[in-house]
């Protein structure tokens, strides 16, 4: 009976250790969900992401977009560097500016979610 006990805390340590290798293997993504003041998502809503403060303040040198919202209001970017970033959201008149411009820390293989408010 100990041997079957001590066999299967070895499992769990070799499926705990798989699952956490297999987690650092997955890509790092983010996902934005764009919204209104009153919470309805918005479609084609341009989105587009910077990695420094300086590019998103002149508007050059894009790390991913622009692309458009899909009719839930959200966009995906994929495989990138764990790290912060900076969004900027735009439709028409309405946008991001002054308020949800940075991410926090992207966590490595997973999708990070950030819900942002244009108006």
């Amino acid at each position: 009976m100990k041997n079957l006990h001590s066999f299967a805390i070895v499992l769990m340590l070799i499926f705990s250790m798989a699952a956490t290798e297999a987690n650092s293997a997955l890509p790092t993504n983010v996902r934005f969900t764009v919204l209104t003041r009153l919470g309805n998502p918005v479609e084609n809503a341009k989105v587009i992401l910077y990695a420094t403060r300086e590019d998103y303040d002149n508007e050059e040198n894009p790390v991913a977009g622009p692309e458009l919202t899909d009719e839930k209001g959200r966009v995906t970017f994929k495989n990138l560097d764990e790290k912060k970033y900076y969004v900027q959201v735009t439709k028409g008149d309405e946008n991001n500016y002054g308020d949800a411009e940075e991410t926090s820390k992207l966590i490595k293989g997973r999708t990070n979610k950030f819900n942002i408010i244009i108006q």
